[in-house]
């Protein structure tokens, strides 16, 4: 974002709008974006200890917060003041406790409800984070042509909202971005796995053969930025992926690298879990009750992706360029100026362990 995407000239700041803006990705994209001179605006929920953090965080970066739940309803006229992109990261996605009618509300209703505020306040760039969950099991290489096959409602919710807003590129600019499983300083969702390596007992599942294509946090929110302006994006959908395929058991192998211990997990089969996650989710989900184990947190040792970005890389010369040991390092560092991981094994953020989502979840 260092120019003009035609002219090479200095690009002018932009008032950008991010909804999941208290989320992990969110708030990567607002520092970021403040950092390199635009104008975020971060709305979203602090219902955790991780968005907790990320609030004061944003607060100390002079980022404005507005705590909205956009399914509950629209967002105030107000906030479109001095934006020109909205970039829709909010969703319902990791809750079990709650009805399907939900995750439609919130990740197409309410979208549509976003899409046409936007649109009403002349923005010039709606950037919709879609997933790709919307692939479902698939075991080839995907890209943007591969057919989609969600398996779960998440995904299902998010193919349906990424075609309602490709749909209305005809009266505003759009881009839809599947962003793969992403990672990186500020992720509280990997920092169970972190610890639980550090301590030699993260269960490795199955085989630890199916795969994975992470993004590092820093490469994705880069993209997200080049997508707010780049005209090469106006109506397209892209994917999303660091700059390569690694293994679970690789995953797990390079973070103990990063975290200088020897030690490893046990090694469980997967069916006993799989049985456990499908009784306490047809149990408990109907009453409510967000299950200890589910299916989808399984996904971490069960799905395999590997992903094409070359239509990413050709139309907006966007390139990732962290892989995932170098970028295991770097979280692990973060973890350890935060106080949450340290050489002994585990740090202050002991106590919380139980608001934080494991792998997968």
């Amino acid at each position: 974002m260092g120019g003009d995407t035609k002219t090479g000239e200095p690009a002018s700041p932009l008032g950008i709008l991010i909804t999941g803006g208290t989320g992990f990705i969110g708030s990567r994209l607002a520092l970021h974006a403040r950092s390199a001179g635009h104008r975020p605006v971060a709305l979203g929920l602090v219902r955790n200890a991780a968005e907790e953090a990320n609030l004061r965080e944003l607060g100390a970066a002079g980022i404005e917060v507005g705590e909205i739940d956009i399914g509950e309803g629209g967002i105030p006229e107000e906030r479109f003041a001095g934006i020109e992109v909205v970039v829709h990261l909010a969703a319902a996605q990791h809750e079990m406790n709650i009805p399907d009618a939900r995750f439609r509300e919130v990740n197409v209703t309410a979208t549509a409800r976003l899409l046409e505020a936007a649109r009403a306040a002349g923005c010039r760039r709606f950037v919709y984070g879609s997933t790709i969950g919307v692939y479902g099991h698939y075991r080839g290489v995907a890209d943007e042509t591969t057919p989609p096959a969600p398996d779960n409602i998440y995904g299902r919710t998010k193919l349906e909202a990424e075609r309602l807003v490709l749909a209305a590129g005809g009266n505003m600019p759009v881009t839809a971005i599947r962003i793969a499983e992403t990672y990186g300083p500020g992720d509280w969702r990997l920092l169970k796995m972190f610890r639980a390596v550090q301590k030699g007992r993260f269960p490795l599942l199955g085989g630890g053969r199916n795969l994975h294509h992470p993004i590092y946090v820093d490469d994705l929110v880069r993209g997200l930025l080049v997508a707010c302006r780049h005209p090469a994006a106006a109506g397209e959908l892209f994917v999303m992926a660091g700059p390569e395929v690694v293994t679970t058991e690789r995953m797990v192998e390079a973070v103990a690298a990063a975290l200088h211990c020897s030690r490893t997990g046990p090694r469980l089969p997967l069916w006993p879990f799989a049985l456990a996650a499908s009784l306490l989710e047809t149990t408990l989900r109907p009453l409510g009750i967000q299950p200890p184990l589910h299916r989808r947190r399984l996904d971490f040792f069960t799905k395999s992706f590997a992903l094409r970005t070359g239509k990413a890389e050709r139309l907006l010369g966007w390139r990732p360029t962290i892989d995932f040991a170098e970028g295991a390092r770097r979280t692990a560092a973060w973890y350890r100026e935060h106080g949450l991981i340290d050489a002994d094994g585990i740090g202050e953020a002991e106590a919380r362990e139980e608001e934080i989502h494991a792998p997968g979840a």
